[in-house]
């Protein structure tokens, strides 16, 4: 699983091994992960799953896909992982699944999979197949981000893993898998939440399950609410004891997240959004100090306007092994840092606000180390790093709080990137009272030498709620564009989250005014601050929100219901104002579309739209279609061919570089002799651009006054005809 690249290409991205989240044991000496790879001669991807070795050994479970859909429940025995053996199947795919240790030795297991509407599991492989393929709905959404809405959902289920005698050569118990029930039959909720919900929308106690969950009969298309719910469950092999519970929040009706028993399993916790339907809402952090009483629901950090006294919206909570604090993962100006802050016990502490114990290692995941251990294994990645494993320790000093274990790119090295490439700029947008100041990454060529110039890859952000942050993608990249010699710069726009929701909330009513100015603003301070970055040559990439054309058309209403002050029939002049349609005649720059079929949130049919009209004005354009993919997820071999055909559309368009296979993509522009040619062939261009517009206007020129001769001659004509009749 050794990386080591001469060059970063696409083909070295797109197949390189890609880790998970790594999961220690209960003892803190091993984790266990699943690494993926393709290769590109063999065409073919390879799933393995690896054990960190940390510190010895101990049991550890491991899932893997079974005949017809189903999943084999895997138990490897610890020191001898290889030994391995079945303790149950389920009859379908699986994923999300938990483990809890019960005091009489056995072990309370929980998973995720779909159920059909009488609350039965669901396996698209051993399903009967239709004779017709017709859909009817008698509610919105029909399609939802990649696939049809059908009456099949989400699911929470679980059971016991019961230790039994152990085989004659062995020295631990065996585990036989129980029954499974659904914890949601008969309840009309749906847990995890579509279409990204997975492992932490639920929790797993000794004696209980909690969740969040949306209830199927409010539409997702135009609300984002849903709630905490609480079951209680005496034995693991038999039914719930009572329907979930939910606990009630007067005055908040957003969406909520991240469920999490205290490790006693007395107490929960969970963050909800205020308002429904707006899905970048700041996450509130909501204790439960006993799940048994769901009435009493206590806010943190609260303040006298309403708004929360702490800056950063959370996306995750943990609780600390003491029962008497909570660590919290929250991104700040682009980077997910840790927080901890202590339980609130009194009226007092409920305005106490968290403490930061990580500046570095942004946080995708963590786990505590072991059961006794108050230290978090966490998993990051940055824009130089694909993945990294590391233990934090939050009692220890900012210089000292975090070991690395595990770097799978060396810190960039095996990709020929290193940190010193990363930096960031901040500039001023907008003026008076709309003055703002506005964050943006940037990433320079390996070889950089301040001493040359560069182009610009100006990438600006989907969502528009979102925001680029010091973390690794596999699409867009910044290392792949910096490594064909461009300087990177991607601007966090007004919209974007973690600079204060004040920040995420001031594009409402402003879809494209505020954030475009934003982009003017960078764009003139790279010109003016920036001697190394050519803004001449400059091209501007981006997906999602940056490329929407007809909001009607997506999956999900609600955001533009929110952004635009109303529906459409209620609100019809915001949303015309920000309909892009109404500017295509002002179209004169290159541009490359890409598009998947199979994207139900941003539809086809609006990549084809763009595209025709570019055709149509007759615009040098391109268009690359994927018919089988959708919003976001694309496969090694297709991600290889959207970085090659975005990467010599950039590069040949504008003649930046000698004009190559695209097979040969990922070649770094340095030398003068090309920065020369460069200038003589958009010189040379220019002046036959001059010369083709003032023969047009020539060729106009004459037409016209052809087209006076010639109704010159009729009038004349008629006159001449008029007064024959006469006499």
């Amino acid at each position: 699983m050794t990386i080591r690249a001469e060059k970063f290409t696409p083909t070295v991205l797109s197949g390189a091994p890609r880790r998970s989240s790594a999961l220690p044991n209960s003892r803190g000496t091993h984790a266990v992960y699943s690494v993926s790879s393709y290769s590109f001669e063999d065409h073919a991807k390879t799933c393995e799953t690896h054990i960190i070795d940390l510190d010895g050994g101990k049991s550890t479970l491991i899932i893997k896909t079974g005949e017809k859909g189903a999943t084999d429940i895997v138990v490897a025995l610890a020191p001898d992982f290889m030994k391995t053996y079945v303790a149950g199947t389920i009859a379908a795919t699986i994923s999300a699944v938990k483990l809890k240790a019960l005091d009489d030795g056995n072990m309370a297991i929980a998973f995720v999979a779909k159920a059909k509407p009488d609350g039965s599991m669901y396996n698209a492989e051993t399903e009967p197949k239709p004779y017709s393929s017709a859909m009817l709905y008698d509610t919105a959404p029909v399609k939802h981000w990649d696939k049809y809405v059908t009456a099949n959902r989400n699911a929470i289920w679980y059971g016991l893993l019961e230790a039994g005698n152990p085989h004659l050569t062995e020295t631990k118990d065996r585990y036989t898998l129980s029954k499974v029930i659904n914890l949601l039959a008969d309840s009309h909720l749906v847990s995890p939440i579509p279409p990204f919900g997975v492992a932490i929308d639920y929790d797993l106690s000794q004696d209980g399950i909690c969740f969040v969950a949306r209830d199927p009969r409010m539409s997702i298309a135009f609300t984002t609410k849903s709630n905490f719910y609480y079951v209680p469950i005496p034995s693991f092999n038999s039914a719930p004891a009572s329907k979930p519970q939910i606990a009630y929040l007067d005055g908040i009706e957003g969406a909520s997240s991240s469920p999490v028993f205290s490790p006693d399993g007395v107490s929960a916790g969970f963050l909800q959004m205020k308002i429904n339907g707006y899905e970048a809402d700041k996450n509130r952090l909501f204790v439960i100090p006993d799940v048994k009483k769901l009435s009493n629901v206590v806010e943190t950090m609260e303040s006298d306007d309403g708004k929360g006294a702490w800056k950063p919206s959370p996306s995750r909570v943990i609780w600390s092994q003491d029962n008497r604090s909570v660590y919290l993962f929250a991104a700040e100006e682009g980077q997910v840092l840790t927080w901890k802050l202590k339980v609130p016990t009194t009226s007092v502490d409920v305005k106490v606000l968290p403490r930061k114990i990580s500046t570095k290692n942004p946080v995708e995941d963590a786990h505590y180390l072991s059961s006794t251990s108050d230290k978090l294994l966490i998993t990051s990645s940055s824009l130089v790093d694909s993945s990294e494993y590391a233990i934090l320790d939050p009692s220890a000093s900012f210089s000292s709080a975090t070991t690395m274990i595990s770097s799978l790119s060396k810190d960039g090295a095996a990709f020929g990137l290193s940190s010193s490439q990363i930096s960031d700029i901040w500039f001023t947008s907008g003026s008076g009272h709309e003055s703002r100041r506005v964050h943006a990454l940037v990433m320079k060529p390996s070889n950089f030498s301040k001493d040359k110039t560069y182009p610009l890859a100006y990438i600006i952000h989907g969502g528009p709620r979102y925001a680029r942050k010091n973390e690794w993608s596999t699409v867009w990249n910044p290392a792949i564009f910096a490594k064909q010699g461009y300087v990177v710069i991607m601007p966090n726009s007004t919209g974007s989250t973690s600079y204060g929701q004040d920040f995420t909330d001031a594009i409402r009513m402003s879809w494209s005014g505020r954030p475009y100015e934003d982009i003017i603003a960078g764009f003139e301070y790279i010109k003016s601050e920036m001697p190394f970055v050519d803004t001449s040559r400059a091209v501007a990439l981006g997906p999602s929100y940056g490329g929407m054309k007809s909001m009607l058309g997506s999956d999900e209403q609600y955001p533009f219901t929110y952004n635009f002050g109303g529906s459409i029939w209620e609100a019809h002049e915001e949303w015309h104002r920000h309909d892009p349609s109404r500017y295509v005649g002002n179209w004169t720059t290159p541009m490359l579309v890409i598009h998947s079929e199979l994207d139900h949130r941003v539809p086809f049919s609006e990549g084809l739209a763009a595209f025709n009209v570019l055709q149509q004005r007759g615009i040098k354009s391109r268009m690359l279609a994927f018919p089988d993919k959708d919003h976001k997820f694309l496969g090694e071999e297709n991600t290889l061919v959207w970085h090659t055909v975005v990467l010599n559309w950039i590069n040949g368009v504008f003649r930046w570089f000698e004009m190559g296979k695209e097979e040969d993509a990922g070649e770094e522009r340095t030398s003068k002799k090309e920065i020369k040619l460069e200038e003589e062939t958009k010189l040379k261009e220019e002046t036959k651009l001059k010369e083709e517009t003032k023969l047009k206007e020539e060729t106009k020129l004459k037409e016209e006054t052809k087209l006076k001769e010639e109704t010159k001659l009729k009038e004349e004509s008629r006159l001449k005809e008029e007064s024959r009749l006469k006499e």
